[in-house]
């Protein structure tokens, strides 16, 4: 019996245009909802401001964030994985990076981050913050800098191309989920949220991350035509 072989080739520069025409067609959505909200005065149409708001929770924008960090999680396993077999350094700091993205997929679709704001914010004695006015930034900066130390020499060891393109992906994540939170924050306390320009900090807070997110996937998927060309996946029954 003779058994067909199927082939699927992946195109990092195709899918990352896919995603990122994904993300481009989600923002311009909610830019579009958010103005018909501020100013025309329709805040609603039938569910589809809140349906394609970035900046909303559990809609299309958080599911499509929810994929991307799962898509970079799952990346990181298979490098993980075939590290390993090769005997490569690093192993557990790949593996580190695969189950911190996965963690970062649950947070993004329950929001657990946000949870801290509340007491935070109590021990903080309930002031004016600033730009700490989302009192989560400031385990969040901190998280930053640790995980920055930790993962030091494993970037070091990174080939040069390699290192450059995680640091640019890791530099447009964070400055939009933290460096626009604080700008946001310190806006919010001083004019209040319910705002058009409140509602366009959060737009390009969401898509730094989401553009960040795919230049990440992308770099990882160059990571693997470069190393492995190809990868073969053999299922048993």
């Amino acid at each position: 019996m003779r058994i067909a072989i199927n082939q699927i080739s992946l195109n990092p520069t195709a899918i990352a245009r896919i995603l990122g025409t994904i993300a481009l067609l989600l923002v311009l959505a909610s830019v579009a909802g958010q103005y018909s909200k501020f100013v025309l005065g329709h805040g609603n149409l039938k569910g589809l401001v809140t349906l394609f708001n970035v900046d909303a929770e559990q809609n299309v924008p958080t599911h499509f964030s929810v994929f991307l960090l799962l898509f970079a999680a799952l990346l990181l396993a298979i490098i993980t994985i075939l590290n390993r077999q090769q005997s490569m350094p690093h192993v557990s700091k790949w593996a580190i990076l695969a189950f911190g993205f996965l963690c970062m997929s649950f947070d993004e679709a329950l929001t657990v981050h946000e949870s801290l704001v509340a007491p935070l914010r109590w021990l903080l004695g309930d002031r004016e913050l600033g730009i700490f006015y989302w009192t989560w930034v400031i385990p969040g900066i901190l998280l930053v800098l640790v995980l920055g130390l930790f993962f030091q020499r494993f970037l070091l060891d990174l080939p040069a191309i390699v290192r450059r393109r995680f640091l640019i992906a890791a530099t447009i994540y964070i400055g939009g989920a933290i460096g626009f939170e604080l700008v946001g924050g310190r806006y919010i306390e001083l004019h209040g949220d319910q705002n058009l320009i409140v509602s366009m900090i959060a737009t390009v807070e969401e898509s730094l991350e989401m553009v960040g997110l795919i230049y990440f996937i992308w770099a990882l998927l160059h990571y693997c035509a470069d190393n492995y060309q190809e990868v073969r996946f053999r299922f048993e029954s």
